[in-house]
């Protein structure tokens, strides 16, 4: 069985992120970027799927600019066979990628297809599900456990009322969520080997992919500072304060 692992590009989440003086965008100069934390997920729930004799090949794929290599790397050092670059220099939006992402997924026909729930820049958690609609595959979203079991795949998904679990037939589309696993860190001979691994490079032109968005980013903002908070010596007091500063009660 093929297993497809879509990744991303983002800002390293250790970083503190900074707005563009003109309001543009986030500044990514000289910044650390990574691969997006679910995504560090879907890769590791996939090669666990190797190791068990489930899955025959790993196979990551990217949609982004050239400097995606690197995440590519990281993912093949963690133990993916191969990787595929959608090379862009746009800013695409979740429709964008879910339509490249669904050429790739025509081109090498995997049986099941894992990605990340959400990027924790864009914060969108919409890739997944559009990707879904646009290949007619079923869906597991928010993954906390992931079972094959014959020509189906159960997976438990983290929702508001609990835990569901559902059975869906193959090929299918899963979205992890934190929970699922804990992923693993490439060892050195392991990285050494990733820059001999197959990776391809498309662009959205060749595989017949329209990029163009239909939204616009207006304005970016950091968000309001927070005001430091006050240490009170007693209950009185801050019933005082409650009362008269900020004026709640």
């Amino acid at each position: 069985m093929k297993v497809l692992v879509a990744v991303k590009r983002v800002v390293d989440y250790n970083v503190k992120v900074r707005v563009k003086a003109d309001n543009s965008g986030v500044d990514l100069a000289n910044v650390k970027m990574s691969m997006n934390p679910f995504c560090e997920i879907a890769v590791e729930e996939a090669v666990r799927l190797k190791e068990k004799g489930v899955a025959t090949e790993v196979v990551v794929v990217t949609v982004g600019p050239a400097t995606a290599q690197e995440q590519l790397r990281t993912a093949l050092a963690l133990g993916a066979d191969r990787a595929v670059l959608v090379d862009t220099a746009e800013e695409l939006g979740s429709l964008a990628i879910a339509k490249a992402l669904k050429a790739v997924v025509d081109k090498e026909q995997p049986q099941l297809v894992i990605l990340g729930k959400q990027a924790i820049d864009s914060d969108n958690n919409q890739t997944g599900q559009m990707l879904a609609a646009l290949t007619g595959y079923a869906q597991g979203t928010f993954a906390s456990k992931v079972e094959l079991a014959g020509d189906k795949v159960n997976v438990t998904r983290e929702i508001d009322g609990g835990l569901q679990t559902v059975a869906l037939n193959l090929p299918a589309i899963v979205t992890t969520d934190l929970r699922l696993n804990e992923p693993r860190y490439a060892s050195l001979p392991n990285i050494m080997k990733a820059k001999k691994k197959p990776l391809e490079t498309l662009t959205p032109e060749a595989l017949g992919v329209s990029t163009t968005s239909t939204n616009k980013t207006v304005k970016v903002e950091a968000p309001a500072t927070r005001s430091a908070g006050v240490k009170v010596k007693s209950v009185a007091e801050l019933v005082e304060k409650l009362k008269n500063e900020a004026k709640v009660i």
